[in-house]
């Protein structure tokens, strides 16, 4: 399971940003600073993002899965974060300049360059169940996130 061991450090909730670039930088700098990203990592993110956007219309809600490269990652790690407000992110698949209004981040720090295509199936199984799309982007409690996210993990 993926989700094991989620480190309630790297989830941050009703995150304030103005763009993608402002949730990429506080995101992956909390990933640098808990250690799971080199000091690089910011400037990874926000170069692969442009050349491979990571932003997800389901069901009308907006989800991104930014990652990049191994060279910028220490270890392996997923972070979430819920914003205040959505912002837009370039739409995965969809023609250049396609955007969609983000609410909820789920950020990959990779450190095998295969298994994170796993990775992606299983936030894209969770955040196919409406339901549980709902109760993440309306929680206020890190705790509860989790356990909302082990759950179906283990429905699985």
């Amino acid at each position: 399971m993926i989700w094991e061991e989620l480190n309630e450090k790297i989830v941050m909730l009703g995150l304030e940003a103005n763009s993608n670039e402002e949730v990429l930088e506080a995101v992956g700098g909390r990933l640098i600073e808990e250690g799971y990203g080199k000091a690089n990592y910011v400037q990874g993110l926000k170069e692969r993002e442009v050349e491979f956007p990571t932003g997800l219309d389901i069901d009308g809600v907006g989800v991104a899965i930014p990652h990049t490269s191994v060279d910028y990652v220490e270890k392996g790690a997923i972070a979430i974060a819920t914003l205040a407000e959505p912002v837009e992110f370039e739409e995965m698949g969809m023609p250049e300049g396609s955007m969609v209004n983000v609410s909820l981040v789920f950020m990959l720090a990779v450190t095998d360059p295969h298994a994170h295509l796993e990775d992606l199936q299983r936030i894209i199984a969770i955040v196919q169940d409406k339901k549980v799309l709902s109760r993440i982007t309306a929680s206020t409690d890190v705790q509860e996130v989790i356990e909302i996210i082990k759950e179906k993990e283990l429905s699985l």
